[in-house]
């Protein structure tokens, strides 16, 4: 079935219905993400923090304020 098939054929089903179709497919997109999730926060989780801290240390180093980071709304 393609993608506009399935969107043809959830307009003629009760909203309700739709959202828990919805629903159903966003939790199984999330399980999915959260098996491939793994080696992105696992072993490279370090590395990426790393990355983050050097790329902010010139901020640090220049002792001015870092309000600049902050959301003042």
């Amino acid at each position: 079935m393609t993608r506009t098939e399935i969107l043809e054929e959830l307009q003629k089903l009760p909203m309700a219905e739709r959202l828990a179709i919805a629903e159903a497919a966003l939790r199984l997109i999330r399980e999915e993400l959260r098996k491939a999730e793994p080696s992105v926060t696992g072993a490279r989780r370090p590395e990426q923090l790393v990355a983050a801290a050097e790329a902010l240390l010139p901020d640090y180093s220049a002792r001015g304020e870092l309000t600049i980071f902050t959301s003042l709304a």
